[in-house]
């Protein structure tokens, strides 16, 4: 007969036992990190002839900023010399009706402007229904996903994962709609890329009578209907992210076979989903981050990556210096009042603005920055022929280094300014800083080369460090 003292102890074991199999509320959620396999490229073949007008004129369409007649002309020249008819500057939706939309007045930017929606100066109105629940469920945790360049190294591209099905999209953090190709596509819109069919998702849920409409100055876009769905990114996963499903694109990302859409990474006020604008994957996902943070270490011709809540003190020198960003027109902006080329003197612009946009290929600024840059590049012209400024392959370009919030200065490489070359020889290149007519300098991928940056949704900041 078993002893009280035994008695006792069975008792204490059961116990336990019983303790341990319920389950525990409250109880912190292990931070992880997340890493996805890089994406190789086999198209990767370095950059063609007028990947530099191309990537000028993409920079001009997407922020509604009229095209120069010379730029027009480049184009329609390169265009009947090549044969490709698909980087035509007329440029409209197929699979719907025309799309009809204006250029607003004195080249101000109208970023993926909305039918009905947003203003020429990029503000939103918003209806006054709810936006859908969208819910972070990696817990407290880090994603990290691989961007590789696409051929002639125009855009990063990086594998996203929407209701069990992996998709090649552009990550861009100057704008904020999550769209995608789709079987609502017709069948020659859908050639060479990878629709998402909502129909093979256990998660998908129609949004019922929600529309989205992005449109440029030069009647080129894409428009849809919206679904929520689970979408995940390297690991960092949100419930109920609104997607929006391209139903009609231009020929532009129809003839673009390596992206199938992009992921809009700016502020949600951006948003152009009716009735009722949503929230970005960033925004959703940001509560369940070990950090309210996402950073992106693109590289030159190389593999980089998008992180979501971890910086990476691996990936940069020294310490990220940090600038405050202005938020009221949805971008991630911030003050650029300073330019320095080479050794040489500082530099100052009054009231300079700039965004800091992983969408775009070049670094568009200030007049006065380009012409002081190629004032110290010999032979440098700007070359109607092509529409910006070229110079010489094999000229030894010096450094721009650029204001970024009044206490930093970020160093571009002047290698990383070499951007393109023009003619089949190799002899003339196109330069990675060209001019745009524009209050808003827009620092795309050419800056983002040399500057590990990491984009802080908590307290509105933007960090910057030279890559490690």
């Amino acid at each position: 007969m078993p002893s009280i003292v035994q008695l006792q102890a069975l008792l204490l074991l059961a116990l336990v036992s019983f303790a341990l199999a319920v389950p525990t509320r409250n109880a912190p959620i292990q931070k992880r990190s997340f890493k996805v396999e890089r994406v190789a490229n086999p198209n990767f073949k370095g950059r063609s002839v007028g990947a530099g007008t191309r990537a000028l004129i993409k920079a001009h369409r997407k922020y509604s900023i009229p095209l120069p007649q010379g730029l027009v002309d480049a184009m329609n020249a390169a265009n009947a010399a090549n044969a490709a008819p698909a980087a035509t500057v007329a440029d409209v939706l197929s699979n719907s009706a025309s799309v009809q939309v204006g250029v607003p007045a004195g080249g101000q930017k109208a970023k993926a402007k909305a039918s009905g929606t947003r203003s020429a100066t990029g503000s939103l109105s918003t209806g006054g229904a709810s936006s859908s629940k969208a819910n972070g469920t990696a817990g407290k945790g880090t994603g990290i996903v691989t961007a590789t360049p696409e051929q002639g190294d125009v855009e990063y591209l990086s594998p996203v994962n929407i209701g069990g099905q992996t998709i090649n999209m552009d990550f861009d953090t100057g704008s904020s709609d999550l769209w995608v190709f789709s079987t609502g596509l017709n069948r020659a819109s859908q050639a060479g890329h990878t629709p998402y069919d909502a129909t093979k998702s256990t998660t998908s849920k129609v949004m019922t009578g929600a529309s989205w409409s992005i449109s440029y100055g030069d009647g080129s876009g894409a428009k849809g209907t919206v679904v929520t769905d689970t979408v995940n990114i390297g690991g960092a996963s949100v419930d109920n992210q609104a997607v929006e499903m391209a139903t009609a694109v231009s020929q532009s990302f129809v003839a673009d076979a390596n992206s199938n859409g992009l992921v809009g990474l700016a502020y949600s006020k951006l948003n152009t989903v009716k009735p009722t604008q949503q929230k970005t994957f960033f925004d959703n996902a940001m509560p369940s981050l070990a950090m309210p943070v996402f950073t992106a270490d693109l590289r030159k011709n190389a593999v980089g990556s998008y992180e979501f809540g971890n910086i990476d003190s691996t990936k940069f020198n020294g310490s990220l210096t940090w600038a405050n960003v202005n938020t009221t027109q949805g971008f991630w902006q911030f003050s650029s009042n300073k330019f320095q080329v080479g050794t040489g003197a500082p530099m100052t612009i009054q009231g300079g603005q700039a965004i800091a946009d992983t969408g775009t290929t070049l670094m568009l600024a200030n007049a006065a920055i380009v012409n002081a840059y190629y004032s110290q590049v010999n032979g440098a012209v700007n070359n109607a022929t092509v529409g910006g400024v070229t110079f010489p392959c094999n000229s030894m370009l010096p450094d721009l280094a650029v204001d970024v919030g009044g206490s930093y200065m970020a160093t571009v490489r002047g290698s990383d300014i070499n951007f393109a070359p023009v003619d089949a020889a190799g002899t003339t290149c196109f330069g990675g800083v060209q001019a745009i007519a524009s209050n808003l300098q827009i620092y795309g991928d050419i800056m983002f080369k040399s500057q590990f940056v990491a984009f802080n949704g908590g307290n509105n900041s933007l960090g910057m460090a030279p890559h490690q």
